[in-house]
């Protein structure tokens, strides 16, 4: 039975992801800030066949972090899949929005990341064995405009995950950054930005998603068991990162005219103020 521990898991992909395990059987510590909804979780997970628990989490402490690990340790001897999943989002331009939008992302979608990371980490070390899915996006890899501080840390994810990737190889760890595109979570309702019609954009572009949380989770799991160390399950995400990557002049020329509608988004909310 694998022992599974997953943050962010009292909604959307992090509760998916307990279920894709529960599927399996595994045991799976449900970690998050949101005491209710991870008790929603387990409740689930164990209607679909698996087992777990709860813990409360602040990825941001190390602190309680420790704790965990201690709680892990003494539960179940060791860990076999970490998964750090819980995030945030913002939307804004790089001169717009407040600072503390900026240490707020990067203090849970870095920080919290490097911080699971560097706990759970000697623990698979002394097992010689072991999964980490750390939850990136396709926007780390892909690095449009408006949203300079979220694809900050979603590149960021994806660097620490692939120097894991290659550093953990001799202690039998496989580490994969997950990528997906927008889907359907609740991520938009914590989503900070000074731009309304960029809470607008997300909804659109939720619904126009090709894949639900759950297919997403699905995709994931496949991909972690691989040990594949970029896992982007959308198809139009691979489709972009191809034409990024093959088609370098045409992806830079389309982004550049979206400055021009960025710029008079800008100017007709500077004229409505």
């Amino acid at each position: 039975m694998q022992k599974v521990l997953i943050t962010g898991a009292a909604s959307g992909l992090g509760r998916e992801l307990a279920l894709r395990f529960a599927k399996e059987g595994a045991d799976i510590c449900i970690a998050d800030i949101n005491s209710e909804g991870s008790a929603e979780t387990l409740e689930l997970v164990e209607k679909a066949g698996g087992k777990g628990w709860t813990a409360y989490l602040d990825v941001t402490s190390e602190d309680q972090w420790n704790a965990l690990r201690a709680d892990v340790e003494g539960r179940w001897g060791g860990l076999d899949v970490l998964i750090n999943n819980a995030g945030v989002a913002t939307g804004d331009r790089i001169d717009a929005g407040e600072w503390a939008w900026w240490e707020w992302i990067i203090d849970i979608n870095l920080k919290g990341v490097a911080l699971g990371c560097r706990t759970f980490t000697p623990v698979m070390k002394k097992q010689n064995s072991g999964y980490i899915m750390n939850t990136a996006s396709l926007a780390g890899l892909m690095i449009l405009p408006s949203m300079a501080s979220y694809n900050v840390t979603k590149a960021g994810v994806i660097a620490l995950s692939e120097t894991m990737y290659y550093e953990l190889h001799a202690y039998n760890i496989k580490v994969t950054a997950l990528c997906p595109g927008f889907f359907r979570t609740n991520l938009n309702k914590t989503m900070k930005t000074s731009d309304p019609s960029m809470l607008k954009f997300v909804d659109k572009v939720f619904e126009k998603s090709e894949l639900d949380a759950s297919e997403v989770a699905d995709r994931a799991y496949k991909s972690l068991m691989k040990g594949e160390m970029i896992c982007n399950p959308h198809p139009i995400g691979r489709k972009a990162v191809f034409i990024k990557r093959w088609l370098g002049g045409l992806f830079r020329w389309k982004v550049k005219q979206a400055s021009f509608d960025l710029r008079r988004r800008e100017e007709s909310l500077q004229k409505q103020s």
